[in-house]
């Protein structure tokens, strides 16, 4: 007689346990807003910004505010950098400029980015 497969399911979370990430497809919050950064090493530095940019993912991820946080390489320009966050507001994205790991950054950015852009944006349709 062969033996039947038991198929395992996955662990049972509890609920509220991990946070869930916005999906684009669902509407974000009424204050959310969007903030495109982008920055670009300076010479001889572009590992350096990439540790650094690195290091601050998880910590923001698991920020109450934080939605989205993702980080991109650029394809085409080596040392290009962007991030783009979706908070749930302003006041959130202010209380993440408050942060050990993101005033750690700010205190070591001027050394290794030779430039850097930002903008907020607000999603209206």
């Amino acid at each position: 007689m062969a033996k039947r497969k038991v198929k395992r399911s996955a662990p049972k979370r509890k609920s509220g346990v991990r946070k869930t990430r916005f999906q684009s497809a669902a509407k974000p919050p009424k204050d959310a807003v969007t903030l495109v950064v982008i920055c670009k090493a300076r010479e001889g530095q572009e590992l350096m910004l990439e540790a650094e940019l690195k290091a601050l993912v998880g910590p923001t991820r698991r920020e109450a505010g934080c939605i989205t946080y993702d980080l991109h390489r650029g394809a085409d320009t080596p040392g290009a950098f962007l991030l783009h966050e979706i908070w749930a507001s302003r006041d959130a994205h202010k209380l993440h400029t408050q942060t050990p790991h993101f005033l750690r950054w700010s205190a070591n950015r001027d050394a290794i980015v030779a430039s850097i852009d930002s903008a907020f944006w607000k999603r209206f349709l």
